[in-house]
Parts: C-alpha cells; structure tokens; sequence
C-alpha cells in the first residue's frame, strides 16, 4: 500500500468524513497504554515531552497518510482498518468504508489514525443530529444507521462467545435450540446447531430515552455551564439539548444553571477543590410524570437556597422532590455520602410494568425505562415461571428484577452487598406488598451458600453483575447449586464470554442469547441469555 506523506493537508476538504473526537482517546483495556514509560524523561524542564522512539519494521509511521478498508469496528466504537497487514484504529470510520487517514500514535501489534477523508462513504452513515456531537464523548454511533448499530451490536456478542468464550453460534436466522414457555429446551443441543443469538431488539423511537441526567458544572465568562465531557478529557462541553435526554431533563439543567447564575453561585474546580455546585443530577419517572433535582455542592451551606428553591419551584413545577447531596472529596465520584431534602420529598415514583418503586437521590435504577421492561421480560421468558418456582436474585439491586421475577414465582431472595439498595429494595417489596420476597446484604458467593444450608433450593438463579461479570465465586457456587435454569443479564459481551465457558465446562448449556439496545447511539449492549442444566 502507497503511502503518502502531506505537507499541505490544512486545505484538505474533510466534508462528511471529518473524525468524530480524538482518536488517541484509549478506554477499557487498553487505557493503561496512556501511561509514559520514558523513565528518562524527569530531568527536562518545560512543558515539552521527550518523544517515544519509532517503533521499527512497522509498514507506517506517525505522520503517514494512508488508504485503508475498514473491515470492522471495536467496541470502543473505532473503525478497524488495516495498511499492509498492520491493524489501526480510526474514530469516526464505518465498518465498509475506503478512508484516507493519518497516522497518530503506533504500537508494535497496532495504532491509531485521525480520520481525514471519505474515499468510499458505507451506506449506513448518515449525519449526525447532535450540534456537540463532534465534541462531546456520550454517544459515540450517531454517524451510523439505527439498523447499522443494531446489526454490530448483535455481531460485537458473536464475535465475544466464539473469541473469548470459544463457544459455538448457530448462523444468524437458525432457530436453533430455544426456551420453551416453561423452560424446557426445543430442539437439539447446540453442539450441533450452535447458541442462537438473536436480533437485537431495538427502540421504535431511539432517542430522548434517557430518564437520568448526571450533569458536571463549570463556569464560562461568569455564567454557569454545564454539559457533558469533551471525548478523553475532564473539559465540560456546554449543553442545551442532548438528544438522548428526555426533554424535561434538558429543560430542567438549563434553568438550574440560569438560576445558579443569577444568584451568584460558584462552581466547583477540580484542580483547586474550591467553587460550591459540583453537578446537577435530575430523574425523570417517565410513568408517573415525576421529577427529582439533586444539587451536589462543595460543602454543607447554599448561599440564598431559600431563593434557588422558591425559584425552581416556581419555573419547575414538575419537581416534586428537591435535594442537596454534600460531597466535599477531591474526588471524580459525583456523589457523596450525605443526602438531605431541600424542600418536597426524598423520593420519587415509577413503575416498570406493574411494579412500582420508590426512586431515592442515589437509587440506581435503569435509565431507559421503555428497554428495562423488554429486558425484564425476556428474564422472566427465559426463567420459564410457572408460580411455582424458588428464584435466588444474585445482584438485586434496589430490588427491579427480583420483584419483576416475584410477580410469577413462589418465592424470590435477592442478595446485594451494597446495604443502601437492600434498604431500598425491602421497601421497594412493601410497596407492592410482595411478602414472598426476602433480601439480605452480602457477598452473593457468602450469603447463597448459607441459604442453601438453611435448605433453601434455587430452581432459577439469575445474575445481572456489574461489567466486570461474575465473581469466580457466585459461580462455583451455581455449579454446587445445580439449579434447573440460570438467566444472565449481561452489560458487558467479553466477560459475558468468559462465564460462559465456565458455565458449560461446568455441566450447563447455554440455548439462547438476546441483544438488548438499552443505550442507542452508544457501543453499549445488554443481552439476556437463556442457560439450562445440560442433563444429556
């Protein structure tokens, strides 16, 4: 392949190619590559940076412009490309596309490339909607098709069970072997066929989906802004609208900053802990119409709170619950650990189908509230429910899926290591007066042993874990357990993957997983994934 070394590629006309942020941003596992390994480089004075050498042998170097196919895309939404065999990784190229682009960063085994022309545009990209796209790192996919992200998506978990998991996929289309409506497996075992990964289910309306705001404030010019974080920094991007909020949301940080403005209020600065307002967080009950502002400040005392309160009440009416959370650390976690009620009350309500649940400042609960309940109901399809049922909820939570399951099976435990949610999720069951739900604080791996001592047997155990999935733990003790079926919610497809295997090897058969587009115009995917004890 050609390369071509530009000295005049200012003029270059970028048109609908221009890149999307910076391509050198690194997350995930590649995040620790940011960190200098020039030892030497302590004794120069100044703000220049000692160079890293060239890597020899590689067929590009820094600087080169090259032709490349994108052939696929990371899950950190990058284009993946290749110049003679050598992999690059390009911010705002589509999978299909012919690209122009310059060399910004090489590694032995890859690098990474600024996107600067369109030679071959893939006919899934369109414009972007979002004015602040280009600067702003909360979506990364609104260049490409809905169909487009659904259809990578899908592909992103096959691509996870066959590499990491080394598990088998049936061909997209096959139907393979399924759950039944009672959990009993149809069909043959997938050592034949494969693990049927179906479409990935989608919004109708993808966007203004969002039910939670977590916005950090800064200053500008003496005014207060707000917004999201410029792609790879801790830069606030100012913002109006974010297409991917629910429109109350929007309306109502915009007004909080207004206000805070015009009462003086001083925002907080990370680099000298000085400043009050640190970030203005809002939930929106998209059921019952319900609105909660969380103000989170630098310190106990808000100069003219009588005031700022009066005056959201007044231009808000919507918010039903006003609070102040302190958080006085030098800190990147948004909240702290004392929350009080500023004026109406300290919850808000919500239901996910016919349950509902009582929302705190620092809840955690589902912020696309249409997709929960599809993801929630394909948990309950592929638990198989007959009201029957022993059902063990391994990371409950505040309590969503355990009382979603509750409403079909005779009893439902749910365990959580956080005491605050287990709290909220007792109460969350005497709400829907759900007597036959127990929760406990503790380690699922600790306290799912000491109940089956007590002789309490699991039909199901689902799991929702964090995205670094499943302690080694809670899955030894499922294997020990042997429940008849096990569900996997999973936020993560690589270490989706890695349990997996383990759940096989361990006796267990994994029939069928489900894509669910929880965050559209993002890399990320949930997926629910049905498993059965493989008795064959």
């Amino acid at each position: 392949m050609k390369k071509q070394r530009s000295n005049g590629a200012a003029g270059r006309k970028e048109s609908a190619g221009r890149a999307y942020g910076s391509a050198e941003r690194e997350t995930g596992i590649r995040s620790s590559s940011k960190r200098s390994r020039n030892g030497s480089a302590g004794h120069l004075r100044g703000a220049r940076k000692q160079q890293a050498p060239e890597i020899a042998g590689l067929p590009v170097s820094k600087n080169d412009e090259v032709v490349i196919d994108i052939i696929g895309m990371n899950h950190d939404g990058e284009g993946v490309g290749r110049a003679d065999g050598y992999t690059l990784f390009v911010a705002g190229a589509l999978p299909g596309e012919k690209v122009l682009v310059k060399v910004l960063k090489t590694k032995k085994q890859y690098g990474y490339a600024k996107l600067l022309e369109l030679r071959e545009a893939s006919p899934d990209r369109v414009a972007p909607p979002c004015g602040i796209y280009d600067k702003c790192g909360g979506c990364q996919l609104q260049h490409w098709s809905y169909a487009g992200q659904l259809a990578w998506k899908r592909q992103h978990v096959v691509d996870a069970l066959e590499r990491i998991g080394k598990l088998r996929v049936a061909a997209e289309g096959d139907a393979g072997a399924v759950l039944g409506g009672d959990g009993a497996s149809e069909g043959a075992a997938h050592g034949d066929e494969g693990i049927v990964v179906l479409p990935t289910l989608g919004m109708a309306e993808p966007w203004r989906y969002r039910n939670k705001a977590q916005v950090p404030i800064g200053v500008t010019d003496g005014a207060l802004v707000g917004g999201f974080y410029a792609r790879g920094s801790h830069r606030i991007v100012d913002m109006e609208t974010c297409l991917i909020q629910h429109e109350h949301n929007d309306d109502v940080v915009t007004r909080v900053k207004a206000i805070g403005s015009e009462l003086g209020i001083t925002a907080y600065d990370e680099e000298t802990g000085r400043g009050l307002l640190r970030h203005v967080v809002v939930k929106k009950a998209f059921h019952t119409g319900e609105m909660m502002l969380v103000l989170v400040t630098n310190g106990q005392d808000i100069p003219h709170v009588e005031a700022w309160v009066g005056l959201i009440r007044e231009q808000l009416p919507q918010v039903v619950s006003i609070c102040q959370n302190i958080n006085t650390k030098q800190t990147n976690v948004i909240f702290g650990d004392e929350t009080r009620v500023l004026w109406g009350r300290d919850v808000i309500y919500d239901y996910i189908g016919d349950v509902q649940f009582a929302i705190s400042a620092r809840s955690f609960y589902q912020v696309n509230p249409v997709q929960t309940e599809v993801l929630y109901s394909k948990t309950v399809e592929y638990a198989g429910l007959t009201g029957r049922e022993t059902v063990i909820d391994a990371y409950c939570g505040i309590g969503t899926i355990s009382l979603f399951l509750a409403q079909h099976a005779e009893r439902v435990y749910g365990v959580e290591i956080v005491k605050e949610a287990i709290d909220d999720a007792r109460s969350n069951a005497e709400l829907n007066g759900m007597k036959h739900v127990t929760f406990e604080v503790g380690a699922s791996e600790d306290v799912i042993p000491r109940w089956k001592e007590q002789g309490i047997q699991a039909d199901v155990i689902v799991v929702d874990p964090p995205r670094k999935g499943c302690d080694p733990r809670l899955l030894e003790t499922i294997l020990e357990m042997k429940p008849e079926r096990v569900v996997y919610v999973s936020c993560n497809p690589s270490t989706l993957a890695r349990d997996l295997r383990i759940l096989e090897d361990g006796g267990y058969r994994t029939l069928e997983v489900q894509p669910v587009d929880m965050f559209p115009h993002t890399v990320h995917v949930e997926c629910v994934i049905g498993i059965c004890r493989d008795d064959t």
